[in-house]
């Protein structure tokens, strides 16, 4: 399964050689992931609800081309491996009108309990759907 969401660069998304700043893109990953989540069935707001939240633990980011002001990049992301305490998700941002990939990537986020932010095992309900978006 792969999440695709669009994203026009804003002048403030840019630095002053006129490109996307670099922590941009990492930003832009977590519009995907957040994207990916959504179409599984699974919101933020009902996991923070829950009680579970799931902070990033590893980022990578392979800059290969610039983005600038008013590109319509596109964002892929794609669950990339899941075991009941964590998942990973691998991204590509891409500039629409070329299809130039600008940007490969990759995170990984453990489960944890919000209250006391100590690792846990994800509840079935949640582990089944994004078990489903791996197959």
């Amino acid at each position: 399964m792969i999440t695709r969401v669009q994203h026009r660069v804003s002048f403030y998304d840019t630095d002053a050689m006129g490109v996307v700043h670099h922590a941009n893109y990492i930003r832009w990953f977590e519009l995907g992931r957040v994207e990916c989540l959504r179409q599984v069935g699974i919101t933020l707001d009902a996991l923070m609800q829950a009680g579970y939240v799931f902070p990033i633990t590893d980022v990578r980011c392979k800059y290969l081309a610039a983005g600038k002001f008013d590109d319509v990049l596109v964002i892929e992301a794609k669950p990339a491996a899941l075991t009941k305490v964590k998942m990973a998700f691998d991204y590509r941002i891409l500039r629409e009108k070329d299809q130039a990939v600008l940007v490969e990537g990759h995170t990984q986020n453990v489960f944890t309990k919000r209250e006391t932010g100590h690792i846990v095992r994800l509840p079935e309900l949640y582990y089944e759907k994004l078990a489903r978006a791996l197959a």
